[in-house]
């Protein structure tokens, strides 16, 4: 099968799902009521317009942007590191993330909860976006200082997850003199979600991912480069500290805006990219990218159809079903590794 060939399947696949998605829920929406009410925001049941313009469109939004956004930051981070293990969630990236949220949920009183925030509209949405991205921007910074002591990529993966581990306790120590009211508005943000961002929140959240995958994208050549390793990319002319930056500023900001309105949510920043190089058969970044980007958000979009659980009110915490679906995929990954040391040597 040809790559455009490919290429065209994802785009179809995606649309389909993300239609399919929001036929589902508590109130079945019939598939053909769904495109009538997309193209021409009429429907024949008031109900129904407001159900998929307010609620479920929103939501299907969001995932194709964590979809996105996630599968591009992992598929930075195993370049970057050379190393199939790493990703966001792995590295303590998302953990610093959520150490950003802490900050302003946990850290300073019942007025800066998240709901409090998020009430002064744009404005508390960047300062949550701003302390998240910042949170993961510091732990990024600190792993990868380490990186230029370390040349065991292995050991450099378990450094990672050491710096994760050490945030996290931070966070613990935190919710341990927090009031009961902070820990558990805090505790249903880490069980993540793609139902609470609407309206204003979206447009941030939008605004944001885009930027970053802009970013990205400009990044794809040097990501190219880095992956025959450093001294290869500067004999090819490349500045590799600019390099590492621009690669630092795209991953911080795509997983910090992702956790921060969406909670943490793993594996698809680990899984999706092998996924990817095995369907494609290929290391150039400039198809990697925006391949990763489409498979991530069928991926979440299957994952959220997953945790609506049709036909009933429940809907399960959308880290659950990505981990449920996403382990497998790493466990396979790691007992078919010896396939995947190629694609970083």
């Amino acid at each position: 099968m040809t790559r455009p060939l490919l290429f065209s399947l994802l785009i179809l696949l995606s649309v389909g799902c993300f239609v399919v998605n929001l036929t589902l829920g508590s109130v079945s929406i019939p598939a053909r009521e769904v495109a009538r009410i997309l193209f021409t925001q009429q429907s024949e049941q008031t109900a129904w317009l407001f159900i998929i313009e307010k609620i479920r469109l929103p939501k299907a939004l969001t995932a194709v942007l964590v979809g996105w956004g996630l599968s591009v930051s992992g598929l930075q981070m195993q370049t970057l590191f050379r190393n199939p293990l790493a990703g966001p969630s792995e590295l303590g990236i998302t953990a610093g993330a959520g150490l950003g949220v802490a900050a302003i949920m946990l850290g300073s009183g019942s007025v800066t909860s998240l709901y409090a925030i998020r009430q002064l509209g744009i404005s508390g949405s960047w300062l949550i976006v701003f302390m998240a991205s910042l949170g993961s921007a510091m732990v990024l910074l600190l792993v990868l200082s380490i990186a230029g002591r370390i040349r065991d990529h292995v050991v450099l993966l378990i450094v990672g997850v050491m710096v994760g581990t050490i945030t996290i306790s931070i966070i613990s120590i935190w919710q341990y003199f927090s009031q009961p009211e902070q820990l558990q508005e805090y505790l249903l943000w880490t069980f993540g979600s793609l139902g609470g961002v609407v309206d204003y929140h979206l447009l941030v959240l939008s605004t944001v991912v885009i930027f970053g995958l802009i970013l990205a994208f400009a990044s794809s050549k040097a990501l190219n480069s880095l992956l025959l390793g450093e001294a290869y990319a500067r004999s090819m002319g490349l500045t590799v500290g600019r390099a590492r930056t621009i690669i630092l500023a795209s991953t911080s900001i795509l997983t910090g805006s992702i956790t921060a309105f969406c909670g943490p949510i793993g594996f698809v920043g680990i899984a999706v990219p092998h996924l990817t190089r095995s369907l494609l058969g290929t290391s150039n970044h400039r198809i990697l990218i925006p391949a990763s980007g489409l498979i991530g958000s069928i991926l979440m979009l299957v994952c959220d159809s997953i945790a609506q659980l049709p036909g009933t009110q429940s809907v399960l915490p959308i880290n659950v079903v990505t981990s449920l679906l996403g382990a497998p995929v790493v466990i396979w990954m790691i007992v078919s590794r010896h396939n995947l040391r190629a694609s970083f040597s």
